[in-house]
């Protein structure tokens, strides 16, 4: 049976596997590394690089202090190079960490650690999917549990062919392992002084102690594969989110594009009755804004594009209500370069226009205004016009394209960190405010988050 002290050296070096893992995922160049299923010759040769350095320097602390055995992980090392990078980072990664053991007389290391890497690049090929590496499992009871229950299965109902290819997989990475581990154990036998480092090298070596070290061997391999899995899901998670994030941005644009070039055009058919020499030069403004529709693809721009878009939109509507509109402008020029999701202020303006302006006689203003308190950007809109009834302004954000169009879209960039607010009086006009943080990212969290009630 196993001393307390055995034990407490096959737990410690467990634990170092685990640290080591942790580790290596503090470094975004190494988690552009490890966390990939296809690598170029250059990106294994790099990881053999990192692990030699890092597994090889748990053997040099080992024959430094002379003491501190369960710290050893180069044999691991080698196999865990092989497993995600192949024969050339197995290899290479079980030569270096060889090294220290070399340099202190053990001359076996060298083909026992190579041996090792070539081990590991052979349970990589094994990987019915290359992913599947990332569920390596030392559970050699549970796998083969799953095995035979498949095939004692096929006979009674169709086998599960994803289960049977896992469970065989890991079942014959748990055998290589352990006979990486049989070799360790017969080199440092057969070559006691010039052999390898073993874990306990007291003689004789019974069969509890050689299976707790296999077993031990086994978690070491696993666990650091089983960290980066757990960091590898989650930047799948945040690349899923991302795209979701851009597909839903996508989706609204795509709403609003035709829904203002709809309403573009009807103005453009009134002019054309109207004034048919302006209706041609208005024509031409629009061709300006369907080239600019068309050749936008990103979902943010400077309020300077932003604003230079709004001003061709009202060059068609002021023609078409002449002296009855007027647009006012008091841009801080500290605003200019700020970026803000693209078609964020037409839909808001349409609107005071449409519903705000168009149905009174003498016409109107809309009031465009930016600033900047702190590192938040405001832009407030406000017209004169009819404003916006009690009633339906309480209902606004689930009404209709334009509002609820551009409030869905800062919830799903911003989250919580955006306000909009529409504070409007029957007769008097309508005042849009819109607050939001300085961008830093092409897009935020997509959480679930209610939409803000409007203020009155």
């Amino acid at each position: 049976m196993l001393t307390q002290q055995q034990l407490a050296a096959l737990l410690i070096k467990v634990a170092v596997a685990a640290s080591i893992a942790s580790i290596l995922m503090r470094f975004a160049r190494i988690q552009k590394i490890l966390l990939v299923d296809e690598r170029t010759v250059a990106d294994r040769l790099q990881l053999a690089f990192i692990f030699s350095v890092l597994f090889g320097a748990s053997a040099e602390v080992r024959i430094l202090a002379n003491q501190y055995a369960a710290i050893d992980l180069a044999m691991e090392g080698a196999i865990i190079a092989g497993m995600l990078g192949g024969y050339v980072s197995g290899l290479v990664t079980g030569l270096c960490v060889a090294l220290p053991g070399m340099f202190a007389g053990k001359f076996m290391s060298m083909p026992l650690f190579a041996a090792a890497g070539i081990i590991g690049a052979l349970m990589h090929d094994l990987a019915p999917r290359r992913e599947d590496i990332w569920y390596f499992s030392p559970f050699v009871d549970l796998n083969l549990y799953r095995l035979f229950r498949q095939v004692l299965r096929f006979h009674r109902r169709p086998i599960q062919k994803r289960i049977l290819e896992l469970a065989a997989f890991n079942v014959m990475c748990n055998a290589l392992v352990i006979v990486a581990e049989l070799f360790r154990w017969g080199v440092h036998r057969l070559f006691s002084r010039h052999g390898t480092f073993f874990l306990f090298t007291g003689d004789p070596l019974n069969s509890w102690v050689f299976a707790a070290t296999a077993a031990t061997t086994l978690f070491a391999v696993s666990l650091p594969l089983r960290v980066w899995s757990s960091y590898r899901a989650e930047r799948q998670l945040e690349a899923q989110r991302s795209r979701l994030t851009e597909a839903r941005l996508s989706a609204l644009t795509n709403q609003i594009n035709p829904h203002f070039l709809f309403n573009t055009l009807n103005s453009v058919s009134t002019l054309i009755r109207i004034d048919p020499d302006r209706a041609r030069s208005m024509i031409y403004k629009l061709s300006n804004i369907l080239r600019r529709l068309l050749r936008k693809t990103e979902n943010f721009s400077p309020l300077r594009e932003e604003i230079s878009f709004i001003d061709d939109y009202l060059a068609i509507e002021i023609v078409r209500f002449g002296n009855k509109l007027r647009f006012i402008k008091e841009i801080d020029a500290n605003t200019l370069d700020r970026l803000v999701p693209s078609m964020i202020l037409q839909p808001i303006i349409e609107n005071s226009i449409k519903h705000g302006l168009a149905n009174k006689v003498e016409g109107g203003m809309v009031r465009l205004r930016t600033w900047l308190e702190g590192t938040l950007l405001n832009i407030l809109i406000e017209d004169d016009g009819a404003g916006i009834t009690e009633s339906k302004l309480a209902t606004l954000f689930e009404s209709g394209i334009g509002v609820s169009n551009v409030n869905e879209r800062l919830r799903v960039l911003f989250g919580t960190g955006y306000r909009l607010v529409i504070d409007s009086t029957p007769g008097q006009g309508t005042r849009t405010l819109i607050e939001i943080p300085e961008l830093e990212i092409p897009y935020a969290d997509t959480a679930s988050i209610p939409a803000r009630t409007p203020l009155m």
